[in-house]
């Protein structure tokens, strides 16, 4: 295309053409461009400019080149001028107040009669799809250290929430002094499981739900969130239309939102100044729509806006808020998790977020796929626990010692028998030398031979081996291997586990595991096959 222009005006140079022949070809260029005399000031401006700066720029005859420039670039810009445009230059043109930047590469072609045509072709989108690529990465970098935080985390966690359980069960005097640490111990698994959700590495449980329900339901909690200097607006639009989604999760991102909108307003805002508005409605994408930081792409949506009147988001940190760790209230005991969480959950749950900011205003717009089917009943409650099951001999195998000690208290007390073992090899060692399990319980992420690696080498002597993974990554993290689905360029992957273990993440409570295994089908009543 810009071939096809450059022969265009070499044409205009070496044949006469008539004005309004020139004017024609002028005002079809695809590319931005104005005409400038020698003063470097506009004498028009083709239809293509006018849509990239927008309607509040005005484009009139006389104004200088140096207003179609953004600040940043304009002294640049005027020196390459004042040289006669040696070249192609890359610049950001003038925007209105809280509009995005747009990069553009810019070109001078004179003309013969003294005038120059100023060519602006627009690199936004290369822009964009560069830093979404370079995101990704950083993504893809902080996705795999936050996996193993977490599993780390969560290892650290089992140890202090089943010593402080079976502390309180020796001596119910102390349950109250050391409710505390567990309540710090479950702040600090909620702080995992956000590292997870903007790694989108977390186990969704989606449902069928209706959109405006789901808000209003959790209008109570919000309110008490906000307090009595927030005002919280709700306005339902989505006309009882469905979405699926994780329920809690979505719970989730309306937390974040009004937290965050919480602490954006601030102290400051005198008596019944701050407000939060909540908005449903749905939308038809006929094409991909551009937005920050996700386009939308075509299809049928409903829509959630966050939107409060709080001092508003500067443009410079506008495209920074969603990334991982960063925070602009650091002092303020800030982790950087909030929206980086909310747009980890929306994507994962198949959405896209889009961000507005101008002064006294910010704005979440939360697009989530519409859904033709029925909502789905809450789920029932529970059955009654079924009787104590018969005791079990469990192989619990577990790299992390005191969880592994613990967690053998608490199956003992439960009345099972337990064989520790420190590592696959150690448990492999002490089936070969005669131990006869019934039940295998083992982490999954050890140094050597993993438990997946272990549980595939006990089926394969006692096909029904009960077995029960622990991990501190999410179930839906390990999806691939436990399906034993293939990585690419390594062919397939070993077979899946069949029939499907048992799955429980850290940090779990004694009580949790001793559930967990209960929950399993009986014993077989076999020894374990030797191998020949």
């Amino acid at each position: 295309m810009a071939h096809g222009i450059r022969r265009a005006l070499r044409i205009t140079r070496s044949e006469t053409v008539p004005d309004a022949g020139l004017l024609t070809l002028f005002d079809s260029l695809p590319q931005g461009a104005a005409l400038l005399n020698p003063a470097h000031n506009l004498l028009r401006a083709n239809p293509a400019l006018h849509l990239m700066l927008g309607p509040s720029l005005p484009l009139r005859p006389g104004t200088s080149a140096s207003t179609l420039i953004g600040a940043e670039s304009r002294h640049a810009v005027l020196q390459w001028l004042a040289h006669d445009g040696p070249g192609p230059i890359e610049a950001h043109l003038a925007r209105p107040e809280g509009q995005a930047p747009i990069l553009a590469l810019l070109r001078l072609t004179p003309l013969p009669d003294g005038t120059r045509i100023l060519l602006a072709e627009d690199l936004s989108e290369r822009a964009r799809r560069r830093e979404e690529a370079a995101a990704g990465e950083r993504l893809r970098a902080v996705g795999q250290l936050a996996g193993g935080i977490a599993h780390d985390i969560n290892n650290l966690l089992s140890i202090i929430v089943s010593a402080v359980d079976q502390a309180r069960a020796a001596t119910p005097a102390t349950a109250e002094s050391l409710q505390p640490a567990l309540d710090a111990a479950a702040r600090g698994a909620a702080l995992v499981r956000r590292l997870l959700a903007f790694a989108r590495r977390q186990q969704l449980e989606p449902r069928v739900v209706n959109l405006d329900d789901a808000v209003a339901a959790m209008a109570p909690m919000l309110r008490s969130l906000l307090g009595t200097r927030i005002t919280l607006d709700l306005r339902p639009g989505a006309l009882g239309r469905r979405v699926r989604v994780d329920p809690v999760q979505l719970d989730q991102v309306l937390l974040n939102l009004a937290t965050n909108a919480r602490d954006a307003i601030g102290a400051a805002m005198r008596e019944g100044e701050g407000r939060l508005t909540i908005a449903t409605g749905t939308a038809l994408a006929l094409r991909e729509e551009p937005g920050l930081p996700d386009n939308l792409p075509p299809g049928r949506w409903l829509i959630l806006e966050v939107t409060d009147n709080g001092p508003g988001i500067p443009p410079g940190l506008l495209h920074r808020i969603t990334e991982p760790l960063f925070t602009t209230r650091a002092a303020q005991g800030g982790t950087g998790l909030g929206l980086a969480t909310v747009h980890g959950i929306v994507r994962q749950s198949g959405g896209a977020l889009q961000i507005e900011s101008r002064p006294g205003q910010t704005r979440f717009r939360i697009a989530l796929p519409r859904h033709e089917g029925e909502a789905e009943p809450t789920p029932p409650m529970p059955p009654a626990p079924p009787p104590a099951p018969a005791p079990r001999h469990i192989l619990l195998v577990d790299d992390e010692a005191p969880l592994r000690r613990l967690s053998a208290i608490a199956l003992e007390r439960a009345g099972h028998r337990v064989t520790q073992a420190e590592d696959a090899e150690t448990a492999l060692e002490l089936i070969d030398s005669g131990l006869e399990p019934d039940t295998l319980v083992t982490d999954i992420t050890m140094p050597g031979m993993d438990g997946l690696a272990l549980a595939r080498a006990l089926r394969a002597r006692h096909a029904a081996l009960p077995v029960i993974l622990v991990s501190g990554y999410a179930e839906a993290a390990l999806h691939d291997e436990l399906a034993g689905t293939a990585q690419p360029g390594q062919g397939r992957g070993p077979p899946p586990l069949q029939p499907r273990p048992a799955f429980l993440p850290k940090p779990y409570r004694p009580a949790e595991l001793v559930e967990t295994v209960a929950n399993l089908p009986g014993p077989a009543g076999f020894p374990l096959i030797p191998e020949p």
